[in-house]
């Protein structure tokens, strides 16, 4: 009996973590940013323990690389892009583009795409092993969510020319996503320096930017990621090989 209970343990929490992105979803097009941030890492939790739980109770279904691709993509994938949706959607608009501005705000969900391109090639390639190819969709989550209900006043009022700024920057993540760049991974195989040196270095970092950015600080936190992944690909692929 016990073990037909623990062998769903890991696809509820993965349905805990697709009812969190469907929540966020209707939030960020409500204009409640903040919670819709908050339910994208409630689903980034219940993302975490589900890998967990399966690897724990050795319980790996068919459904559940699916589901999990799946339920990645709505918290990670769409909800991000309905937050930069409904920013755009109420920006002000630069007069060569406000007689497509009932159109515009629909390029943010590229996000969504691209994540769901991310999430499939995932799950094909053996060589994300210990490491990342392309920015990981939690990472491109975090990054928008953290931006947009942190700064989502500033948007409101903001020159017309910060609707470029954004969908520039959508295109650009959506390029890191599926973008051939070795990305290291937090996961820790023992607390030695010389093994986890990167690691290291991107978590004290992150301490001053929680500190001064408070609010902001995981968008800074991402982009920290990812120049010092960039930094660091010589010794990512030296890693990925053995």
């Amino acid at each position: 009996m016990a073990n037909c209970i623990t062998k769903y343990i890991p696809n509820t929490l993965t349905c805990c973590n697709l009812f969190s992105g469907a929540i966020a979803t209707v939030q960020a097009l409500n204009g409640n940013y903040t919670l819709a941030f908050l339910f994208i890492i409630a689903g980034a939790v219940f993302d975490f323990f589900d890998g967990m739980a399966a690897r724990a109770l050795d319980s790996h279904s068919p459904i559940g690389a699916d589901l999990d691709s799946l339920a990645d993509d709505i918290t990670f994938g769409i909800a991000p892009a309905s937050m930069l949706f409904a920013v755009l959607r109420d920006m002000n608009y630069p007069d060569y583009l406000k007689q497509i501005g009932v159109y515009f705000p629909y390029i943010a969900f590229i996000l969504a795409v691209f994540s769901a391109l991310r999430l499939a090639k995932f799950n094909i390639d053996a060589r994300q092993t210990s490491s990342f190819i392309g920015l990981p969709v939690p990472a491109n989550a975090l990054f928008w969510g953290s931006l947009i209900a942190s700064e989502n006043s500033f948007f409101e009022t903001a020159p017309s020319f910060y609707v470029i700024v954004l969908t520039i920057l959508a295109f650009i993540f959506s390029f890191l996503l599926v973008a051939e760049i070795p990305m290291f991974s937090l996961k820790f195989k023992d607390l030695k320096w010389g093994n986890n040196k990167i690691r290291f270095i991107f978590l004290i970092i992150c301490i001053p930017l929680i500190i001064i950015l408070k609010e902001l600080s995981l968008a800074a936190i991402v982009i920290w990621y990812i120049i010092l992944s960039v930094l660091t690909e010589k010794e990512t692929k030296k890693v990925n090989r053995h």
